[in-house]
């Protein structure tokens, strides 16, 4: 009898010990009480609604694609109070609100950006492609030249947008 109860016993306290999954050890490492995965953070929000508003554009649903833009900037911006000297974040404050017409503080993020990472390539394309929207061609030829030696597609994106061969496609 005593065997039973210390069985029911030990069997009872081990699934109690591991109900609640493992405890996360780190804040970037989150994850949920019920299922044991990684929780999203701001910035994975702001991504995932970035993603959505290129969609949106695609399907030539701009009303849609300004709000999802938005709805990026709001997580975006939480992630930037969090986590100030990332260039990949401000990259995206920089796009989305160049792409909401924003072009005033897609300038400020993307040189925030630029000063954490002067050859982000990311920023450099897409700050070539705000100066190309706001008629300032030698300013756009100057991110050009920081890509020149990356070799990498970005590269020449800008440079056909830059040379008027091709439209942005963001």
């Amino acid at each position: 009898m005593k065997k039973k109860i210390l069985i029911i016993f030990i069997t009872l306290y081990s699934t109690l010990l591991f109900a609640a999954g493992p405890a996360p050890t780190d804040d970037k490492m989150k994850t949920t009480a019920s299922t044991g995965v990684k929780a999203a953070t701001k910035y994975d929000i702001g991504l995932k609604w970035v993603s959505k508003a290129k969609k949106f554009e695609k399907k030539k649903k701009l009303t849609k694609a300004e709000n999802a833009y938005k709805k990026a900037i709001k997580s975006l911006l939480e992630a930037n109070s969090q986590d100030p000297a990332n260039p990949d974040t401000l990259n995206l404050l920089g796009f989305s609100h160049r792409k909401i017409g924003d072009y005033n503080n897609a300038e400020v993020y993307y040189a925030m950006g630029l000063e954490i990472d002067p050859k982000h390539i990311g920023i450099n394309e897409y700050m070539g492609e705000l100066f190309v929207a706001t008629n300032r061609i030698d300013e756009a030829k100057k991110r050009l030249a920081v890509l020149e030696s990356c070799n990498c597609k970005e590269y020449n994106e800008l440079k056909q947008i830059i040379d008027g061969t091709k439209q942005s496609k963001y």
